[in-house]
C-alpha cells in the first residue's frame, strides 16, 4: 500500500473518532490535551464520534469508557456544537477532575425498577487481581423499556495506578449476592 493511501486511511480513522491508538491516556500531556480538544471540535460533523470508546456485551448492554482524553474531547465537542471554545480554566478543571481515573457509563438491563441499586463493580486484571471502584452511582429508578425490561444507567470510577494503558481488563458487575450480572472485556490499547 502506498504511503499516501496509508496516510489517508489514518486521517479518515482519526477524523471519524477511531484513530489508530497505542494506549489509553490516564494523565494527559499538554500535547494530548490539545489533541483531545482538536478531535472533539472536529467531530461535530461525524456521527461516529465516541464509537471507539464503546463496548457492547452479548446481552446487548453497553459500556462507554470515559478516559481523560475522551472526556476532554467530549467537552470540546459539546462546546463546538454551541459554537464556543473551552476556556483554559475549564480544560484545567476537567484534567484535574479526570486525571488518573477511568470512568465507565454502563447501560444495564433488568427485570425490576430498582434492579441495579446494589450492584457492585470491580475491574478484573489479567492476573485475576481485582480493583475496587473509587466511586459508584447506580441508578435507583430504572427506565421502563417497551419490551417490559428496565434500563439502568450507572456510573463507575476506578483508579488507574495498577492499570496498564495497553492492557486488557474486564469490568465485572455483581449483585449483592456476588453473582455476576454483567461483564465487559476492554482492550485499553484501542482507547485513548
Amino acid at each position: 500500500m502506498s504511503r499516501r493511501l496509508l496516510g489517508l486511511g489514518f486521517f479518515v480513522a482519526w477524523f471519524l473518532g477511531g484513530a489508530p491508538l497505542s494506549a489509553a491516556s490516564f494523565f494527559l500531556t499538554p500535547e494530548e490535551a490539545r489533541d483531545a480538544i482538536r478531535v472533539g471540535q472536529q467531530s461535530v460533523v461525524s456521527e461516529e464520534f465516541g464509537k471507539g470508546w464503546q463496548v457492547v456485551n452479548p446481552n446487548g448492554e453497553s459500556l462507554t469508557v470515559l478516559t481523560p482524553f475522551h472526556r476532554l474531547a467530549l467537552a470540546a465537542r459539546n462546546a463546538a456544537f454551541k459554537k464556543e471554545a473551552l476556556k483554559p480554566r475549564e480544560v484545567e478543571a476537567l484534567l484535574k477532575e479526570h486525571g488518573g481515573k477511568l470512568l465507565f457509563w454502563a447501560r444495564l438491563h433488568g427485570s425490576r425498577v430498582d434492579f441495579a441499586r446494589w450492584y457492585q463493580p470491580v475491574l478484573l486484571l489479567p492476573d485475576r487481581a481485582e480493583i475496587k471502584p473509587s466511586f459508584i452511582q447506580n441508578e435507583r429508578t430504572a427506565l421502563r423499556l417497551e419490551d417490559g425490561r428496565y434500563l439502568a444507567r450507572c456510573l463507575y470510577s476506578f483508579p488507574t495506578q495498577r492499570l496498564r494503558p495497553t492492557g486488557r481488563v474486564t469490568l465485572l458487575i455483581r449483585d449483592p449476592d456476588s453473582k455476576h450480572v454483567a461483564r465487559f472485556t476492554l482492550d485499553l490499547s484501542t482507547m485513548r
